[in-house]
């Protein structure tokens, strides 16, 4: 049963997320607006794309969720495997999917501390390099002050060395 349900919802979902799904589904709205005024807008009228609609929603809610279930777990095995494959990789952080909702805050509580730190060291290097250039920028404007300072004086016909 669970093998024939995914074939279908993998199926559906390929068709109706499709571009000509698309089309079909505007076809039948237009279709309905254009028959009501032969209808004269009554009860009926309105009462089909009420429930032709309903019912679709309904059996794309479960649709969907199959789908994106199973690409949720797709994914969790592909990183796991990652994470198990990367030397230096922390292999406990494998199959964290079915750790309990406060092992998880414990283990984002961690990660949180660890990127403050690294965000505390990227500040004091970033503040390190913009030091660094400013000094350079000083070392620069003072040979550059000196350089044309001795241009003009050259240039005034004065040769005296500063």
């Amino acid at each position: 049963m669970n093998e024939i349900f995914r074939k279908f919802a993998h199926i559906t979902s390929a068709v109706v997320g499709s571009p000509w799904a698309f089309i079909v589904a505007v076809t039948v709205i237009v279709v309905w607006a254009i028959t009501g005024p032969i209808y004269h807008y009554s009860d009926t009228w309105q009462l089909i794309i009420n429930t032709g609609t309903t019912i679709v929603t309904f059996m794309m809610v479960f649709l969907i969720q199959n789908t994106q279930n199973r690409d949720a777990v797709a994914i969790h095995l592909k990183l796991d495997e990652l994470i198990r494959a990367v030397e230096g990789a922390r292999n406990g952080l494998v199959d964290l999917e079915s750790m309990s909702d406060e092992e998880l805050k414990q283990l984002q509580a961690a990660f949180q501390r660890l990127r403050e730190r690294q965000t505390e060291q990227l500040e004091e290097i970033c503040e390190e390099v913009a030091q660094e250039q400013q000094e350079r920028g000083a070392e620069r404007n003072g040979a550059q002050s000196v350089t044309s300072r001795q241009s003009s004086l050259t240039t005034n016909g004065n040769r005296k060395r500063s």
